[in-house]
């Protein structure tokens, strides 16, 4: 027989209770997370979403409540009343909040019992969790799991610290619509049937894009949205089929004044949900520097190994596998992993495997020490292994890690190379947040092989200033379309520690530069079917409300 709850209301959370309480007579509820038997006296350790309190009953001082805990197990629902007191001094927990106090019981109500649990909700470490499927099934105990609830909470403290950094920036939150017209993007959409219209469909959006362009041509000059996203396409390690994403837009916007929202943004949310300082101002780097130095236009810059090229120094060399790279365009560089001369064979060979999933044809490697190794020795000699070793700045003790190949396939697979060896190597502080503004992102990228160019954005983002009349002439003059790939955007991305936090452009406004971007499309046989959807939507929006020529630039 469970008890009746009747009027009795909690005083405390369970992670709430100090010794500033002591003394106080409180109510508890929640659930039974451990259970202690020691004969005269239980100790319970009772959780709520706030955290853990441990509660002891005494056979001595309350025995009907003793009795009712030598039957509670874990996920028993329960209400105790009692008085806090001061735990002895060598008995203190100071991994719990509330480690320093107990709750002496005086009686225990409880409120619903539990089967045994499919899984253990507390583990230690990831690897001892429930298989996935299981916890899945069992989705409402996975999620009393402390790690989930603390994942929950705390995107419950940063959605609040958005909207509270944008109202305070004049933005408006806007909620745009879910049931849309169908405009395929990078991924299927969803389709959700039409009751009323038969045979007729609904798409969820991927992104409210147009819709946000909307919104700004509708005078609505500042604005922000948490969007929910929806995108038929396959998992990602960042990417799921339903998501959030915030949207920011801003009308008679520059890109410094994109750069100090963003930055302002994420600022005020790290430092009010997790007390973390960032920069006032983040540092920045061009696409092209990035790419250069990193392999990557989202580099972790919490530890060092950055790529060095080594293609001027084996110039004119006779090794052909380096000589046809180079004579095609190519480049030869590499990164050096400090202290790592000792890499056995087996090791060396992982990393080959692991370069090669990024295009690359082969792994070299020198190890420098007393006697330099290398498997470049005999094919280049001493000579010249000594050179590059100069040239990469590697010392004794160090292992040089070399990749020959096309521009983009030397850059994917040594970026990813150096995040593989810092997580071997355990070189990356997880205690560091290192910001970063990547800038000048390139309107249209080389495919190498097909030697054309393709957009790298959407057709509705605007050139640099300065290249502007470098793009008309790419554009109007066949014998200059490679002129394309020197053109810079106005797109950033924001960099955390590795991961693109947040990314966009400022949008063209001028009719004529538009309409140059949509030939520069056309030249690149690519853009038709984005202006397309773009069109279609439009009009399909035209028809239900009447909108003015955009009169701004707006950055997403």
């Amino acid at each position: 027989m469970l008890d009746v709850l009747g009027t009795l209301e909690r005083t405390h959370s369970c992670g709430e209770l100090r010794e500033s309480e002591v003394g106080q007579h409180v109510v508890l509820m929640g659930w039974v997370a451990k259970k202690r038997d020691f004969g005269v006296f239980t100790f319970i350790d009772l959780r709520d979403r706030d955290g853990v309190t441990q509660v002891v009953v005494s056979e001595e001082t309350a025995k009907e409540a003793h009795a009712k805990a030598k039957n509670l197990r874990g996920e028993f629902v329960i209400a105790v009343k009692g008085e806090v007191a001061l735990r002895d001094e060598g008995a203190r927990n100071a991994k719990l909040a509330t480690g320093g106090i107990e709750v002496k019981v005086s009686e225990i109500l409880i409120l619903n019992d539990a089967n045994v649990l499919p899984f253990q909700l507390e583990v230690a470490g990831s690897e001892n969790l429930a298989a996935e499927d299981t916890r899945l099934k069992y989705r409402y105990l996975d999620l009393r799991r402390p790690q989930l609830q603390h994942n929950i909470r705390t995107r419950a403290k940063a959605v609040a610290a958005i909207r509270e950094y944008f109202d305070t920036r004049g933005f408006i939150e806007i909620e745009t619509p879910i049931l849309l017209k169908s405009t395929p993007e990078g991924a299927r959409d969803f389709v959700v049937p039409s009751r009323i219209h038969t045979g007729k469909f609904f798409a969820l959006p991927q992104s409210p894009q147009i819709l946000k362009q909307l919104t700004m041509i509708s005078g609505f000059d500042k604005y922000y949205q948490i969007a929910r996203c929806f995108r038929d396409e396959d998992l990602r390690a960042d990417r799921q089929p339903e998501f959030t994403q915030l949207d920011m837009e801003m009308s008679f916007a520059h890109q410094e004044m994109a750069y100090r929202e963003m930055q302002g943004m994420f600022n005020h949310v790290f430092t009010k949900v997790g007390g973390i300082e960032l920069p006032a101002a983040w540092p920045r780097m061009t696409h092209a520097e990035a790419m250069r130095r990193y392999g990557s236009d989202k580099p972790d810059l919490r530890f060092e190994m950055e790529l060095v090229d080594l293609s001027g120094e084996l110039a004119g060399t006779d090794f052909a596998p380096f000589a046809s790279v180079l004579e095609s365009g190519g480049e030869i560089k590499c990164i050096v992993a400090k202290g790592k001369a000792d890499y056995s064979r087996k090791q060396l060979d992982e990393l080959q495997d692991f370069v090669k999933r990024y295009g690359a044809g082969a792994l070299a490697w020198i190890k420098v020490g007393d006697e330099t190794t290398s498997s470049l020795l005999k094919v280049l000699g001493e000579e010249k292994i000594g050179q590059l070793v100069t040239s990469s700045g590697a010392v004794s003790g160090d292992l040089v890690l070399i990749v020959a190949g096309r521009k983009s396939v030397v850059a994917a697979s040594l970026g990813a190379l150096r995040i593989e060896v810092a997580k071997r190597e355990d070189l990356i502080d997880r205690t560091a947040y290192k910001p970063l503004i990547v800038t000048e992102f390139p309107m249209f990228e080389h495919d190498e092989e097909t030697d054309r160019y393709t957009a790298a954005h959407h057709p509705f983002t605007s050139p640099m200033d300065e290249d502007l009349e470098k793009f008309t002439t790419a554009v109007n003059d066949e014998s200059q379309h490679h002129l394309l790939g020197e053109v810079r955007a106005k797109a950033y991305d924001a960099v955390i520690n590795g991961y693109e936090c947040a990314g966009g452009s400022i949008r063209i406004h001028q009719k004529d530069v538009q309409a140059l971007n949509f030939k520069a499309g056309h030249v690149a046989r690519i853009g038709a079917d984005a202006v397309r959807i773009f069109l279609d939507a439009r009009n399909s929006a035209r028809r239900r409300t009447a909108v003015s020529p955009p009169a701004s630039n707006a950055p997403a």
